[in-house]
């Protein structure tokens, strides 16, 4: 008999199970739902799986519960390893503490919680004054679930404003469409879809640092322009767009066209690192001090330093915000004004966001942005003296200088350096083989390398190359389509120790690759029909020729960008 080529484990489980309620069979723990001596001694430990997908008909002891649940958690990976993702993973004990003590408290009711609403408040002007709000500016702003939420709202304020001007003087208003580049979070393209907004996604490329070209900003606004979305610290490198001169070009194109286009500032990172960050954005204005930003975002789950579950909006001035995007309610003991995409959702997060901003104060925040930034050079530098890699992310080369010199340029600078001695951008190390590691070992891939470190635990995703510019899956810009980086994003509680074992484990890892030959590898290397999540995906199609999409949107698996 020829061994089966494929196992479903769910099925077997159920063939081989004893179930209790198959007639002939007798079970002695039949009343371990409600009685029992420890949390394995319930009917669940042995006689039953935890129910997955229908409500079981009796429930189950409190502390059996937790403890099994608690067992499958435990096969998560570890949270402070995970450093793909630039949302927090610690906070302060004290911190935690307000969190759990307010957790049942609703931010939509504000006439129930008044104190909560206030701590909302002083966050917003903090805020809105970190970003430099204008004397005689009126801000107003709001906590959301997320930038994604944030940036909905942001571009959706910009879309109003458009159709009321174009309404006004009785111009068509059914063709709007918003300029963003090529490596743009996906929450960007999702306003776009979600608001029928049409998306120029422009081309990004080493040229341009990996961010919008100005210039190409330039040829690409037209009167039915509603914005333009400028990114302070790119998700691929973690550069900073060139707010400034993007501010310039519009200047510029109102004074030729009379057509007057905003900036939205997607900050989820940057706009918490920027402002207590000796480097600032690297000498250029970025902030409300240029009039044309009209909106800012960040995400206080990533470096205001929350844990996830908080983003933030501020318009610079309330005239920024339609009239007709308010609502008025009344329902929940009082009157209160809503601008948000969500209703009901947590207030603990805006508490601990209060709570951090007045307990680090601007030079604690400070201390923790140059820190991460210093460990993110660290990281960069080391793995560059190596000869094996190459760093795409610039934030470790001397200020002006963008491209790799060679392992023979001076590492290490002075010890009182800062981060205004370097170029400006987020803590995050983005990095590639080096070519002449490339040509000598031809037959190792970055995947292996991602790989044998989740081994270790660590969550260093090898960012893939999709073919098309429209695709969110991790890849480089279509640009720079024979590219793949491997990215690190280092958060505050990613420590110098941590830094020091994770560049020995880098490099043991990878001198265990240049050991291997292609049949030792294999296992690790990706083929050529990919994973299934892949396999899967849409292929980006627009709707004109979605017919030709191997799998259409609707029946995708799909991954976001966090």
């Amino acid at each position: 008999m020829s061994l089966a080529t494929h196992v479903d484990p769910e099925e077997l489980l159920h063939a081989l199970h004893d179930h209790p309620h198959e007639p002939g069979h007798r079970h002695i723990h039949t009343k371990s739902s409600v009685s029992h001596t420890t949390p394995y001694s319930t009917r669940y430990s042995q006689q039953q799986e935890i129910p997955k997908f229908k409500i079981p008909h009796d429930g189950a002891p409190a502390d059996a519960v937790y403890q099994l649940l608690k067992d499958e958690l435990d096969l998560d990976g570890r949270p402070n390893l995970n450093l793909a993702s630039f949302v927090g993973t610690y906070m302060e004990g004290q911190a935690e503490r307000l969190m759990i003590e307010n957790i049942s408290k609703n931010m939509s009711d504000a006439d129930e919680y008044p104190s909560m609403m206030n701590m909302h408040a002083r966050c917003v002007s903090i805020l809105a004054h970190l970003w430099g709000v204008q004397r005689g500016e009126k801000a107003i702003g709001s906590a959301t679930t997320g930038s994604s939420e944030a940036i909905h709202l942001g571009g959706l304020a910009m879309k109003r404003r458009w159709q009321e001007k174009r309404r006004a003087q009785g111009l068509d208003t059914s063709k709007p469409n918003i300029i963003l580049g090529g490596q743009a979070q996906v929450a960007l393209s999702k306003f776009a879809r979600y608001f029928e907004v049409e998306e120029r996604i422009l081309p990004v490329s080493e040229k341009s640092r990996f961010g919008l070209d100005p210039e190409m900003v330039r040829n690409n606004v037209d009167e039915n322009t509603i914005g333009v979305f400028v990114i302070l610290g790119s998700t691929y490198t973690g550069h900073y767009e060139p707010v400034e001169e993007i501010s310039r070009i519009l200047d510029e194109f109102e004074r030729e066209t009379g057509h007057d286009i905003p900036i939205h500032l997607d900050g989820a990172s940057g706009a918490f690192i920027a402002p207590f960050a000796d480097a600032r954005a690297g000498g250029q204005k970025w902030n409300f001090e240029l009039p044309r930003v009209k909106s800012i975002n960040t995400s206080g789950h990533k470096f205001g330093l929350v844990y996830a579950g908080v983003g933030w909006i501020v318009w610079r001035d309330e005239a920024y915000l339609p009239k007709h995007l308010i609502f008025e309610l009344h329902y929940l003991g009082g009157t209160e004004e809503s601008y948000t995409l969500n209703f009901s959702r947590p207030g603990g997060q805006i508490i601990a966001q209060y709570y951090n901003l007045i307990h680090l104060g601007f030079t604690g925040y400070k201390q923790i942005m140059e820190n991460s930034l210093a460990n993110a050079r660290l990281l960069s530098k080391t793995l560059e003296a190596t000869g094996w890699y190459v760093c795409v992310s610039d934030i470790h080369r001397e200020k002006g200088v963008f491209s790799f010199r060679g392992t023979g340029e001076k590492a290490f600078g002075r010890e009182d350096e800062t981060s205004a001695d370097y170029n400006a951008g987020l803590p995050v190390v983005a990095f590639r083989f080096s070519d002449d590691f490339k040509k000598q070992y031809s037959h190792v891939k970055q995947e292996s390398l991602s790989q044998l470190l989740r081994a270790k635990q660590y969550i260093i995703p090898n960012l893939h190359l999709r073919l098309t510019k429209q695709t969110q899956d991790y890849p480089l810009p279509p640009s720079e389509d024979k590219t793949e980086i491997l990215r690190i994003v280092i958060r505050w509680s990613m420590s110098m120790d941590l830094v020091d074992r994770l560049i020995s484990d880098i490099i043991g890892v990878t001198e265990t690759l240049m050991e291997s030959d292609v049949t030792d590898l294999s296992p690790l290397q990706p083929t050529a029909s990919g994973n299934l999540e892949k396999n899967l995906s849409s292929r980006g199609h627009d709707a004109r020729t979605k017919h030709k999409a191997k799998t259409p949107m609707s029946e995708g698996v799909h991954r976001s960008v966090c």
